[in-house]
């Protein structure tokens, strides 16, 4: 087995074309090349440049750049899910140290994503309730393995369809192989979807969801919600005779708000993106068209064009036309990708309005009223509303009660995020709801305890709105792939 990994290291630094040291030298230089393949590609990205392992030293130190020990997914509840031990340094019970030291931090607050305890480093993510970490001995670079997690994130909802508890205990064979091709000795090999299909050979058990309804919208036609591409990638390419072609297209945007307790906008800003998820068969050519009035950067902007202030764009988008008639070309890979994102500052018409009222009913006791207002236009609605505000830290005991009578909400105290979770499934435009909540405390309540009320944050959806103005004008096959008939 030593000799097959020494030949595999070797392989993999001559396809790098790292093998450039002197002889006596490429034997610790070649064992590093693979390992130093995503630190290489990272470091030419942020305009480093690449560099060559060309001594026991440097090799030393690219080998050490992402050497991970072991990766392990937990549930919320600390229960282990998926465990990987790639070099066997670690010892019994890393997880159950891993749990306790993230759920009981030592000031109370949150623990850090990168932590260190008796030698060994931990980093982690948390994704969809999930606790995804992986531990290391060695002096690796943080960013790089925080990346690698989420790109792993990534890869396990292409191919589990989505990134559950239940969606990775059935399909635990399934990411055992994944991370098999992922990970070779803790080093990473490759995070591509499309790559992973080559060596992937096992088919993902479906989770079973709710049939997904198509939402009707004023001009007649019909969007589907944003469950809909909640599907395994793998069955779109394995499975094209019977499964449709289909692509899903989202313009999605982060909207960064700053209320004043006035109710006033302080600060705004919107981070976006389009999400496209594939499953056409053959990848061919499309061409996406943007705003004709779009401006990029407020240096050039006019009055009534869609200005956004920053884009980056996918790797595989071509941008030959876009400075003429701002249209995109790209063969889409399989997979969830970002065709672009922006970022939009300046102010804009927020579509929901909070306003919070604190009331010191007794020395130990506190009623908290949150009234949501949809400020969007009567047409749209919202959906798929969350509303959550953290508690204070001598809180007892909440109750709450929903005041409006708009179907389908619910709101409860969850005790060990120490916070109130308000649910809506649907809130029209022009209406408004009403919370309250009564606050039971173990110590008086001060300025301090008013201050650890919040901050309130705000989740939602609502299907064909942008407000950056950002529109998709068409998506079609190129012309010049006339004979690919999907």
């Amino acid at each position: 087995s030593a000799a097959r990994e020494a030949r595999s290291w070797a392989a993999a630094a001559a396809g790098l074309g790292l093998l450039h040291s002197p002889p006596r030298t490429r034997a610790a230089g070649a064992k590093a090349a693979a390992a130093a393949a995503l630190v290489l590609a990272a470091g030419a990205a942020a305009g480093r440049g690449t560099h060559r392992a060309t001594g026991p030293r440097r090799a030393g130190r690219c080998q050490r750049a992402a050497m991970l020990s072991q990766f392990f997914v937990l549930s919320p509840r600390g229960d282990v899910i998926i465990s990987k031990d790639f070099r066997g340094d670690g010892f019994p019970g890393m997880q159950e140290v891993f749990f306790r030291k993230v759920k009981f931090w030592d000031d109370g607050g949150d623990a850090p994503p990168v932590f260190n305890v008796d030698g060994i480093s931990y980093i982690f993510i948390r994704r969809s309730g999930l606790l995804m970490a992986c531990t290391t001995r060695f002096n690796v670079s943080a960013t790089l393995v925080l990346e690698l997690l989420n790109r792993l994130a990534k890869v396990f909802r292409d191919y589990c369809g989505v990134l559950t508890e239940e969606a990775i205990r059935k399909n635990f064979v399934l990411v055992y192989e994944l991370l098999d091709e992922t990970l070779d000795y803790g080093y990473p090999q490759t995070t591509s979807t499309e790559a992973l299909k080559n060596y992937v050979h096992n088919e993902p058990i479906m989770v079973q969801q709710q049939r997904p309804t198509r939402l009707p919208t004023m001009s007649g036609r019909s969007t589907m919600p944003s469950t809909a591409v909640q599907r395994p990638i793998s069955l779109g390419g394995r499975t094209s005779g019977k499964q449709k072609n289909e692509i899903y297209v989202d313009i999605l945007e982060r909207l960064n708000v700053l209320f004043s307790p006035a109710g006033l906008v302080v600060n705004s800003s919107i981070d976006g993106c389009i999400q496209m998820k594939s499953f056409l068969a053959g990848n061919p050519e499309l061409r996406l068209a943007l705003n004709e009035d779009l401006v990029i950067g407020k240096g050039g902007s006019s009055y009534g064009a869609v200005v956004l202030d920053d884009v980056n764009f996918h790797e595989c988008v071509r941008l030959d036309e876009f400075d003429d008639n701002r249209t995109l070309s790209f063969n889409p890979p399989d997979g969830e990708m970002a065709v672009l994102n922006y970022r939009v500052t300046g102010e804009y018409h927020a579509p929901f309005r909070i306003v919070p009222t604190i009331e010191e009913t007794t020395p130990y006791r506190v009623e908290l009223t949150v009234v949501l207002r949809a400020e969007i236009p009567e047409k749209n609605s919202g959906t798929n509303v969350v509303l959550r505000v953290p508690m204070p830290r001598s809180t007892a005991s909440v109750s709450t009660e929903v005041l409006s009578q708009q179907p389908g909400q619910q709101a409860e105290y969850n005790t060990t995020e120490r916070r109130v979770e308000w649910n809506l499934k649907r809130i029209m435009g022009g209406s408004e709801a009403t919370l309250r909540c009564r606050i039971a405390l173990e110590s008086p309540f001060t300025a301090q305890t008013r201050r650890e009320i919040g901050p309130i944050s705000l989740q939602f959806e609502v299907p064909m709105l942008s407000l950056s103005k950002l529109q998709v004008r068409y998506l079609r096959i190129s012309e010049q792939s006339r004979s690919y008939a999907p």
